[in-house]
């Protein structure tokens, strides 16, 4: 077997191969990498490794750079999962001790991966195994979900589905919904980079009040196995209308009728309002495991924890008085060195 960095060359073998493994998220497809480094600046450490010609493995990496640190690897950055893909658990020590001799860094992974190291976060993904069809979906619904998913479109909201016509759309509710939150948003040149790089693999989804007001809007990737949806907002003064429940319903919906088989909620606290809304659609929660890649001589960080400390509830009350053109000025510089 062989270990070695992957190269844009590599790039149509490597989707191939995160596509035909039940594990593989959309984030493991080459375009993470791509949209990464469009936007910010980051690049690549893709292991692969490989039998003779055939890829039995690999780990996207991401050379995470902040101001006056070291380097730091991370897989990935942004996004809730990405770690070692393979069949063989050799192969996933082999990945792994490679990525260990490079530098500290952090795996974010959907399965165990260092047997040696505990669970580092206590967040979970909430995820959906999908029926044949829409209309399966909604007859398996509790009569009081089912009458929220109907409601907004009795009531005159209407949803689209598109790719980088809508982005302009997406963003004006993202990123206020972002500044009501106190917490730095994404620049508009990463949601750019991220729907055009996943092209066909990406949809923008929108949700309109009956007066035309973008009411929600979000963005889902796709695998053949798995629909993640990494954004989704909704703005504050529209909430009575529940435009958020016909956004869902609108990515569900696409879903479950071009047969993908699961959807991913995201990331969530267990019992947290983010969480209860999630189960709510019969997600059901799975561990997310993120380990330190440390070599020996960098001291292993803390565990990922919940919490919020002073500090930071001071800063976030004070992020939420921003005028929306300053949050949208500052946050995209604070952004690129958060790597949640």
């Amino acid at each position: 077997m062989q270990i070695r960095r992957a190269t844009s060359a590599d790039r149509q073998r490597w989707d191939t191969y995160v596509a035909g493994h039940p594990e593989g998220t959309p984030y493991q497809f080459w375009a993470w990498q791509q949209a990464v480094e469009k936007a910010y600046g980051y690049h690549h450490q893709y292991l692969v490794a490989e039998e003779e010609t055939e890829i039995c493995g690999i780990l996207p990496l991401i050379d995470f750079r902040l101001p006056w640190r070291s380097s730091r690897l991370i897989s990935l950055p942004f996004c809730d999962a990405g770690g070692v893909l393979t069949r063989d658990p050799d192969v996933a020590a082999a990945l792994i001790e490679r990525a260990e001799n490079f530098a500290n860094g952090q795996l974010r992974a959907i399965l165990p991966q260092k047997p040696d190291q505990t669970n580092q976060t206590n967040k979970v993904r909430m995820v959906l195994e999908l029926p044949d069809s829409s209309a399966a979906l909604l007859d398996g619904m509790k009569s009081k979900l089912r009458s929220q998913v109907k409601k907004p479109q009795r009531d005159g909201l209407t949803a689209r589905l598109g790719r980088q016509e809508l982005v302009d759309a997406f963003y004006s509710v993202f990123s206020e919904n972002m500044r009501d939150l106190g917490s730095p948003v994404h620049s508009r040149r990463w949601i750019d980079a991220v729907v055009e790089a996943y092209g066909d693999n990406c949809r923008v989804g929108t949700v309109y009040t009956p007066q035309g007001e973008i009411a929600a809007a979000g963005i889902i990737l796709l695998h053949p196995g798995l629909v993640v949806i990494p954004w989704a907002s909704a703005r504050r003064q529209f909430n009575t209308m529940n435009p958020n429940m016909l956004l869902y319903w609108s990515f569900l919906s696409f879903a479950c009728d071009r047969g993908y088989p699961r959807f991913d909620f995201g990331r969530s606290t267990p019992q947290e309002g983010t969480y209860r809304f999630k189960k709510q659609w019969g997600a059901t929660p799975q561990p997310l495991y993120w380990y330190d890649l440390c070599a020996d001589h960098v001291e292993k960080s803390a565990p990922v924890t919940s919490g919020t400390s002073p500090l930071r509830h001071w800063v976030t009350s004070l992020w939420q008085k921003l005028p929306l053109p300053v949050a949208n000025t500052l946050g995209p510089e604070l952004r690129k060195y958060i790597s949640l």
